[in-house]
C-alpha cells in the first residue's frame, strides 16, 4: 500500500473481517484487552459504518493473465471420497449468506439464545464458515442485528454478543500473535499434557470413537459436514484436554484440517479457553461432564441417533454417510460394535483435577 502510493496510485482500504480493528480497542490506560465482557462493554454502543453497495460495474484489463482454473488446482482431491459427502452440507458464497442472514433475522435469532445450545437444533446463524471466507461481513451481520435490539427482540444482543466474541480474538492475535501456537498463560508449559497425536486414545478421539456418545456424535458430524454445533465444540475440547490430558495443539490441528469455517483466531482462543491456558479462560478446574451435558442438552438422544449409526437399530441416513466419508483404513463400518468408553467421566476428571492440584503454578 506504502509503495503504491509513492508511485501516485490512490489506495483506499477497507476493515471486511473484524468489526473493530484490534487497535481502535485499548483499555482506559491505553493497553489491550485480556477480558472478553469489558471489550464488549467497550464497543457494544459503539456505531458500525454500513456496507457499501456492490458496484455496477468492475473494470478489468483488456488482456486477462495467464493464470489456473479451479479445475487445475485440483482443491478436493485430498479429501478423496469424503469430498462428495461434504459438498451436500456446503453452500458457498455472498447470496447463500445473505439468504442465511435474512432468514435468521426473520426467526430463529428470537430463541437464539436458548435454542443455541441445543445440538439438534437449527437454533444459530450458521453463518460461521461465511464470515471466515469474507462471503459476508461481520458490519452486515451487525446492521442487520442492531436494530432489534432497540427493538427489545430477544436473542439480537446475544447474537452480537457471539460477533464480538470473534472480534475479541482478532484483538489478542493481533496484540499477543503467540495464542495460536503456544499458551498464553505461559505458565502453563510446564504442564504434563500428553503430546503424542498418534496415541490410541487420541486417534479414538478423532475418528468418534471414544464411547462417549456427545463426544463422538460431535466429531462425526464435523468430519461429515465440516461444521460442529459449537456446544460439541465445548465437549470434545474439555474431554481432549481434561479427560484425556492431551494438549490442546493437538485438538487444534484436527479442527483446522476439519473445518470449512476454520478461523486461526477463533480456533485458537476457542482451545485455550476449553484448555484453561488461554485469555478470560473457562477455570481450568471446570471439567464438562460429556453424559450429564448430553441428558440436559439431548435428552431425547436426537443428535446421537443422527449421527451414531451403532446405537440405533434403524441408522439415520446422515449417521451412515459417515462411513462413506472416513477413510477406508480406519476399518470400522456400521455393522462394528460401538466401543466402551476409553475413560469414565469420573475416572477422567479425577485424574485431570489430580494433575492440576501439583501444576505448580
Amino acid at each position: 500500500k506504502k509503495e503504491l502510493k509513492e508511485s501516485g496510485v490512490s489506495v483506499t482500504s477497507y476493515r471486511g473481517q473484524v468489526l473493530f480493528e484490534p487497535w481502535t480497542v485499548s483499555t482506559k490506560t491505553g493497553g489491550f484487552y485480556r477480558v472478553y465482557t469489558p471489550f464488549w462493554n467497550s464497543v457494544r454502543d459503539r456505531s458500525v459504518e454500513p456496507s457499501f453497495e456492490a458496484p455496477n460495474f468492475v473494470s478489468s484489463p483488456s488482456k486477462k493473465p495467464i493464470t489456473l482454473t479451479v479445475k487445475d488446482l485440483d482443491l478436493a482431491s485430498e479429501m478423496s471420497r469424503g469430498r462428495k459427502v461434504l459438498s451436500q452440507y456446503v453452500e458457498a458464497g455472498e447470496l447463500a449468506a445473505q439468504t442465511k442472514l435474512k432468514k435468521f433475522l426473520a426467526g430463529p435469532v428470537v430463541n437464539y439464545s436458548e435454542d443455541r445450545n441445543i445440538p439438534h437444533l437449527n437454533g444459530t446463524s450458521s453463518l460461521s464458515d461465511h464470515l471466515a471466507w469474507g462471503e459476508i461481513s461481520p458490519n452486515q451481520c451487525w446492521n442487520g442485528t442492531f436494530p432489534m435490539i432497540l427493538d427489545g427482540v430477544q436473542g439480537s444482543e446475544t447474537f452480537l454478543k457471539e460477533l464480538v466474541w470473534r472480534d475479541f480474538a482478532y484483538h489478542l492475535i493481533y496484540h499477543t500473535p503467540h495464542i495460536v501456537s503456544g499458551n498464553w498463560r505461559p505458565e502453563w508449559d510446564a504442564f504434563p499434557w500428553r503430546t503424542d497425536p498418534n496415541h490410541e486414545d487420541v486417534i479414538a478421539w478423532k475418528q468418534g470413537r471414544t464411547g462417549i456418545p456427545f463426544v463422538d456424535a460431535a466429531m462425526r458430524e464435523m468430519y461429515v459436514t465440516g461444521r460442529m454445533h459449537n456446544r460439541g465444540r465445548m465437549i470434545v475440547a474439555s474431554f481432549l484436554t481434561k479427560h484425556l490430558m492431551t494438549h490442546w495443539r493437538i485438538g487444534l490441528d484436527w479442527f483446522s484440517n476439519c473445518l470449512i469455517d476454520w478461523d486461526p483466531a477463533s480456533n485458537a482462543m476457542g482451545w485455550q479457553w476449553s484448555a484453561g491456558s488461554g485469555p478470560d479462560a473457562t477455570p481450568y478446574f471446570r471439567v464438562f461432564n460429556p453424559v450429564t451435558q448430553l441428558q440436559k442438552f439431548d435428552p431425547s438422544g436426537i443428535y446421537t441417533k443422527r449421527w451414531i449409526a451403532e446405537l440405533s437399530e434403524k441408522p439415520s441416513a446422515t449417521s451412515l454417510s459417515y462411513f462413506n466419508a472416513m477413510p477406508k483404513h480406519w476399518n470400522f463400518s456400521e455393522e462394528s460394535v460401538y466401543p466402551s468408553p476409553i475413560t469414565s467421566p469420573e475416572e477422567g476428571r479425577n485424574r485431570a483435577l489430580e494433575a492440576y492440584s501439583s501444576r505448580g503454578f
